[in-house]
């Protein structure tokens, strides 16, 4: 395989933080505030190694008195913010923006920026230790298992591409149809009107002005 970009190898780097470190570091503070002693029966689950990161913040922010960020859990919260509130939507944005990527590439400005606010979240929700992994793996040579993870990267962009590819053809298709639909429904309707208004006629086939010279006539003979 060829050697990964900077780009790429941020793409990487980034993608091992947010699958790596971040769910360690959000189980962490979801066993603080949610011991297993503590979680409702109903869950009937014991560790929270089996939760994702996705289910812990859901179960944090209905299970607890947790401060919402200002702008709620589905922004970016402001920098001002460092509760954990705000830590956990960091993460969760991070994490959802990563899943949204339409490429394997990362520029460093945005990089660099990212990987700050995510590491100190980091720290912030599981420790020293975890935000000195994360300055580590920022560094670190990428062995070859990573780079087999670029590779599945590459190929899993390429099928959503072509899965993109083919959901904008099938939105097209359906746009025309749909086109179509309320073409023929306007020629339907308006075949309609013109079918009652004929009935209507066939009812009474004299016009009205002639049946009134009938009436006259009548009138007179009379």
């Amino acid at each position: 395989m060829a050697p990964l970009s900077e780009e790429e190898e941020s793409y990487v780097r980034l993608a091992l933080l947010l699958k790596g470190v971040t769910p360690r570091a959000v189980r962490t503070y979801f066993d603080t505030v949610l011991p297993p002693t503590s979680l409702p029966s109903t869950l009937r689950v014991v560790y929270s190694k089996t939760f994702d990161v996705t289910l812990m913040i859901c179960l944090i922010r209905n299970l607890t008195s947790i401060n919402h960020p200002i702008n709620g859990f589905d922004s970016l919260p402001l920098p001002r913010e460092i509760t954990p509130g705000s830590d956990l939507a960091r993460i969760k944005y991070y994490r959802n923006k990563l899943a949204h990527h339409d490429s394997n590439t990362i520029d460093t400005t945005y990089f660099n920026a990212a990987w700050r606010d995510i590491s100190e979240a980091v720290c912030r929700l599981g420790g020293q230790t975890m935000y000195q992994e994360c300055q580590e793996l920022k560094v670190k040579i990428l062995d070859q298992s990573n780079q087999e993870i670029m590779l599945e990267i590459k190929q899993s962009l390429e099928e959503m591409k072509e899965l993109k590819h083919t959901l904008d053809n099938l939105e097209i298709e359906h746009s025309s149809v749909s086109e179509n639909l309320r073409e023929l429904q306007t020629s339907h309707n308006t075949l309609q009107t013109e079918h009652l208004k004929a009935m209507e006629s066939w009812k009474d086939p004299i016009p009205w002005n002639i049946r009134g010279i009938f009436i006259l006539i009548d009138t007179d003979k009379s």
